[in-house]
């Protein structure tokens, strides 16, 4: 079959920096801080309830929409946490993941020629998601060093074609999150411009400092134009488990499950029946901020002994350091530099961004165990 060839509907995408990192963690034995994972276990009950669920059978297809008992668990935590009711019927649909459920969004919504705005840097998915789906990413950066929104850049950017504006907070890869003023900037734009929103919200319980989360769905104005996706990989510490879920009003939601129901049809179940009964548990998701919180501080205590210079992070399990003042390298070339040289594997910022951008940042994640961070800054001091 020599000759023959298909065209990619994404020329521009290869392997991913993550993929790229840790391979290179992997190869020379470094301790890895780049790819946003745990290295600890996630609550003994939650596994416990899973291995029952798998005993008892629940080894089946749940249904498209995903089990009605976790639909009911989620509601009622989304009640607790921002007082204000969900349909578990109409609006909440149980996803691979957190990125399954960004990409069904941009899918159900995106016709060719629709644009998108994203805030770079970005996370990895939206830019190609968009893309795929025949849509425009319009790229508007997040000011340095603050990466706050420049809402004035985000009007002047706005025009006919644009359909969606894609938002990320708590943000990865930076920590920053949305404050009031840009709730309020937000409200007005979309709608003086009709505008959908695409909200991921997968670190919505590690945020810290006491600030609160402004998820989308506290705001009636915006939570009927909008996608909210979460990740239960985040909040439980199980990644590996790819499972999350979707809020949008009923008319949104329902023609989200069109594409759904024709892509995964249905999550893992006996981890539904699981995490229907652990959501139950209210101190367990609410006690995650401060969990992670005092990872971020003893990671930040411990880099006081390096010279690398700390950014703020106030939310996701990220921590962007400056490095410039320490070397001449590229901030990619910088990462691979110090997985070979030092042992220890980290994340380039410019990789989220299409153009490369590179302001003299790298990130490291901080959701590892005590040993490990120590570990790793003990390499990090020599540099």
């Amino acid at each position: 079959m020599e000759g023959l060839k298909i065209e990619s509907k994404l020329p521009n995408v290869g392997t991913t920096i993550f993929t790229v990192m840790s391979a290179l963690a992997t190869e020379y034995k470094a301790i890895n801080l780049s790819q946003g994972f745990p290295d600890f276990q996630m609550p003994e009950e939650l596994v416990r309830l899973t291995f029952n669920a798998l005993q008892q059978g629940f080894n089946q297809y749940s249904p498209m929409a995903g089990w009605m008992p976790l639909r009911e668990s989620i509601a009622a935590k989304i009640h607790d946490l921002y007082g204000v009711n969900v349909n578990p019927d109409t609006e909440i649909t149980i996803t691979p993941g957190g990125t399954y459920g960004i990409y069904t969004a941009f899918t159900t919504v995106l016709r060719a020629g629709d644009e998108v705005i994203v805030f770079e840097p970005a996370y990895d998915s939206y830019i190609p998601n968009i893309e795929v789906n025949g849509g425009i990413a319009v790229r508007i950066p997040l000011e340095f060093p603050t990466y706050r929104i420049n809402w004035d850049e985000v009007r002047a950017r706005i025009t006919p074609r644009t359909r969606m504006i894609a938002l990320n907070s708590p943000h990865n890869p930076t920590g920053s999150i949305l404050r009031d003023d840009d709730i309020e900037q937000l409200r007005q734009i979309v709608q003086e411009y009709d505008l959908l929103i695409m909200s991921d919200e997968v670190y919505e319980h590690l945020i810290y400092d006491g600030e609160p989360h402004r998820s989308i769905l506290r705001y009636p104005d915006l939570r009927e134009r909008a996608f909210v996706n979460f990740s239960f990989g985040k909040v439980y510490h199980c990644t590996g488990w790819k499972m999350g879920y979707c809020i949008a009003p009923p008319a949104f939601m329902a023609e989200f499950r069109k594409v759904h129901q024709f892509n995964c049809f249905s999550c893992f179940t006996p981890a539904q029946v699981a995490l229907a009964e652990f959501l139950k548990d209210r101190e367990a998701y609410r006690g995650i901020s401060n969990f992670y919180q005092q990872k971020r501080d003893y990671f930040a205590k411990l880099m006081q002994q390096t010279r690398f210079k700390p950014l703020p992070s106030y939310g996701s399990y990220f921590q962007l350091y400056y490095f410039d003042h320490l070397s001449d390298l590229s901030d990619k070339d910088f990462s691979i530099w110090l997985t070979k040289e030092h042992s220890v594997a980290c994340i380039p910022v410019s990789a989220f961004y299409q153009e490369a951008t590179d302001n003299g940042v790298v990130r490291f994640c901080f959701a590892k165990k005590e040993e490990t961070l120590e570990r790793a800054v003990e390499r990090l001091v020599k540099v």
